[in-house]
């Protein structure tokens, strides 16, 4: 299944695109964003939780989406909630 797109960010230029969309067979959402400046990155990776390795593993990225596609991000929740639904 294809995935299915939720929203670019509104103020996207000609080089960025901070983008959402849903993947229904793998019931993820899927971002394209920012990358983090090292510092960010480094805060990020130093962070701990109880459970949860310190670090980014090699499998993962840290990435930055702006405040204002808040309303994509909870579409594409309720897409993907949807979608496991329906699937059961």
């Amino acid at each position: 299944m294809p995935l299915l797109f939720i929203g670019i960010d509104q103020n996207t230029g000609d080089y960025e695109s901070p983008t959402v969309w849903v993947d229904q067979e793998k019931q993820e959402l899927v971002f394209q964003g920012w990358k983090p400046d090292l510092e960010l990155e480094a805060e990020c990776a130093a962070f701990e939780v109880p459970g949860h390795a310190v670090g980014i593993p090699e499998n993962e990225a840290v990435v930055r989406l702006p405040a204002r596609m808040v309303p994509m991000i909870r579409e594409a929740c309720d897409a993907v909630e949807r979608s496991a639904a329906s699937v059961r």
